[in-house]
Parts: structure tokens; C-alpha cells; sequence
């Protein structure tokens, strides 16, 4: 196999990875006073419930791109309701991973 260094994917990598570092410059030379306003401290606690929420979603509902409902269903299910009844995290965790390796072992 050869290696083209004026290969357009050698590009993407080393444009993508200067927009990267462009990006972390940026990120660090906010003034701290932007950073304190009420609305984007609010804004910023939101962010990582997000993403934790779409992460889950994807890794929960799909498979080779395309949407399924398996075991991993029910034991999401059980963490709700888990989270509903207010048990400890390690709880919530171990329930629904057993529900989903049950189900899956069963068939």
C-alpha cells in the first residue's frame, strides 16, 4: 500500500487539526467577564447534560447506523425507573447492566 502525502486526506488531517488549535486559542483568549455572565454560566452547565444525553441515545438506539430496540431498551428502562425510585447510582448502573446482559443471554 502507498502513501500519497499530497493525498486530500492528509489535508482534512492537518486542516481539521489547525482549526482545532485555532479553536482552543479562541476558547482561552475569552475575556473572563464574557465567562461570568449568569446566562452563559447556565448555558455551560447545560452543555455536558447534553451531550451525555445524545451519547446515550446513540450508543442505546442504533447499530451499524440504523435504529434498534434490543436489550439495551430494557435496561435503560430500568434505570429509569430506578432513577425514579431514587436508588444510589451504583444501583441504577448495575441494574440496568444486568437487565441488558440477562436479556441478551436469553436470546
Amino acid at each position: 500500500m502507498e502513501i500519497k502525502f499530497l493525498d486530500p486526506f492528509w489535508f482534512a488531517v492537518i486542516g481539521t487539526s489547525a482549526w482545532a488549535l485555532t479553536l482552543k486559542y479562541i476558547g482561552h483568549s475569552v475575556p473572563m467577564g464574557w465567562l461570568s455572565h449568569p446566562r452563559i454560566v447556565k448555558i455551560n452547565s447545560l452543555i455536558p447534560i447534553a451531550l451525555l444525553s445524545a451519547l446515550v441515545a446513540v450508543q442505546s438506539f442504533t447499530k451499524d447506523s440504523l435504529i434498534m430496540a434490543d436489550q439495551r431498551l430494557a435496561g435503560i428502562a430500568v434505570a429509569v425507573l430506578a432513577l425514579i425510585l431514587r436508588a444510589p447510582f451504583p444501583v441504577v448502573v448495575i441494574s440496568a447492566a444486568a437487565t441488558s446482559a440477562a436479556l441478551f443471554h436469553l436470546g
